[in-house]
């Protein structure tokens, strides 16, 4: 059964931030929306610590961390929305919990920059890492939403390449631009915090013209020769229930060692809710817990 705080939560998005949602009138305000209620409902840790660097990804630690060693971490929002500074307080709880530098990448939004621009810089991204000196097993790949979906499509690239990661993680993850998930129609009446109906206006941003099922966008369509080990969590009640399901038995038929985990009851991304709901701080326990594994010298 969910918390009394998870529920609170869950009425809360519902009522204020899934109403505001269906009625933003662009991107532009919707970003500035996002940014705002990113400094009010999420809780930054103590000794937060978020450093802008010129072509490279963002720094956020929060406490001491091994050198040499780092995740790169994709916000969520829509390909429209987000940045590492909405995100910021959930990184930087990561990075206290895995002792871990976190690089988060202030990758280009559409509709100003539609795919694949996003897909380019997350590739820059990496190779930035690799020039700074990090291999790439010290390296772990992560993301939310839309930036789950795009450090998929990264690492089915560095599969191809012959070069993955030590691991990758994805919260809720946007992995089929095709819209071909059932849960998008099933699970409208559950979902607390994304309007279906606006989910193919979005689309449209990203991808005004173009195949929607172009792995660079959809990574459910990717290949994943050679792949690490993937965790992946979600809500058995979002609309992108499918996109994760799916997801999951793509990446197995690869052959990939797969740690699925959905949970009964819960809004899109609800691990950004540190320190207010339960599930949430259990679920970024149990991810930093895969990360720290996935760093250490036997499960290479």
């Amino acid at each position: 059964m969910s918390s009394l705080r998870l529920r609170a939560l869950e009425t809360q998005l519902r009522l204020v931030a899934r109403r505001r949602m269906e009625r933003v009138a662009d991107p532009t305000e919707a970003r500035a929306e996002f940014e705002a209620g990113a400094r009010i409902m999420f809780r930054q840790p103590s000794g937060l610590r978020h450093v802008e660097v010129a072509d490279q990804p963002d720094r956020i630690t929060a406490g001491s961390v091994t050198a040499g060693r780092a995740i790169l971490y994709f916000h969520g929002g829509g390909y429209i929305t987000g940045s590492p500074r909405t995100h910021a307080a959930m990184l930087g709880r990561l990075s206290r919990m895995t002792g871990t530098e976190v690089r988060a990448p202030r990758y280009p939004l559409a509709p100003e920059h539609p795919h694949p621009a996003a897909y380019y810089a997350a590739v820059a991204a990496w190779d930035a890492l690799l020039g700074s000196g990090l291999t790439p097993g010290n390296i772990v790949l992560g993301g939310d939403s839309a930036g789950g979906g795009l450090a998929l499509a990264l690492l089915s690239a560095l599969c191809l390449r012959e070069t993955p990661p030590a691991a990758a993680f994805a919260l809720s993850p946007w992995t089929d631009l095709t819209l071909s998930g059932d849960s998008l129609r099933s699970n409208a009446a559950t979902e607390v915090l994304l309007p279906v109906d606006r989910v193919e206006e979005v689309r449209g941003y990203i991808l005004p013209k173009g195949d929607p099922a172009d792995p660079r966008l959809s990574p459910l369509f990717a290949d994943f020769p050679g792949c690490p080990p993937v965790r992946i969590d979600w809500s058995a009640t979002e609309i992108l229930r499918d996109d994760s399901r799916r997801m999951v038995d793509r990446l197995r038929s690869f052959g990939a060692d797969v740690e699925a985990v959905e949970i009964p009851h819960a809004p899109h991304v609800w691990p950004l809710f540190h320190g207010y709901a339960p599930e949430a701080d259990v679920t970024l326990r149990a991810v930093a817990r895969f990360v720290q594994r996935s760093f250490a010298p036997d499960s290479r």
